[in-house]
């Protein structure tokens, strides 16, 4: 091979060595700008799942304060009530004693009226009627509270509403086991006994 061809030779690797290298470095921003891009992608998915944590947290803490909120008003409301309830109890149990002791007024006024008559009269027929007037109205009015006379001549013997003073022997043996007699009357109120009748049981 000649000098000439040699040269030549020498001469066409070095260009092609330039045009490769040329061709690289394209493909190498290439390469870069891609990276850079992911890159920025991945960036921008960050900062997205931040800011969506970020909204989450920002609503917990809005429902939180809410819930904080509707707790406290729902503790104010039932210290409300508990303490109104007190006080419509405390009035009832106060006003209720005054209705009772009122309503006996005018019992106690027709029993003063009964024994001034008794200083003035000696009609024992009129006094008898007015004392019996008296006591019917003072009937009535425990009725109407609800109080009730425990009826027990003759009723079979009930622990639930009589007491026992004594046993009497019967020769009758539909009386066994009944109330012969009432030594003090029993009485309900609303229907619970509020005092048992003392009274004689036949055996």
């Amino acid at each position: 091979m000649s000098n000439k061809e040699k040269k030549r030779k020498n001469d066409d690797e070095i260009v092609n060595e330039e045009y490769d290298e040329n061709l690289e470095e394209p493909m190498a921003d290439e390469e870069n700008k891609q990276e850079e891009a992911d890159a920025g992608q991945e960036s921008e998915k960050e900062l997205t799942e931040t800011e969506r944590l970020q909204a989450e947290l920002d609503k917990a803490k809005a429902d939180l304060a809410k819930e904080k909120n509707d707790y406290l008003f729902l503790r104010a409301e039932f210290d409300n009530f508990r303490k109104r309830t007190l006080k419509e109890k405390s009035e009832l149990l106060i006003n209720g004693g005054e209705r009772a002791f009122k309503g006996l007024l005018p019992v106690i006024d027709d029993f003063e009226r009964a024994i001034t008559a008794l200083a003035t009269t000696d009609d024992i027929a009129s006094l008898k009627e007015g004392i019996t007037l008296i006591y019917n109205k003072f009937n009535k009015y425990l009725s109407d509270n609800g109080i009730k006379k425990i009826d027990s001549k003759d009723a079979d013997f009930n622990t639930d509403y009589h007491e026992a003073m004594t046993l009497f022997p019967v020769d009758d043996d539909e009386k066994r086991g009944k109330v012969i007699d009432v030594i003090e009357e029993g009485y309900t109120m609303n229907d619970k006994v509020i005092r048992h009748a003392k009274v004689v049981v036949g055996q």
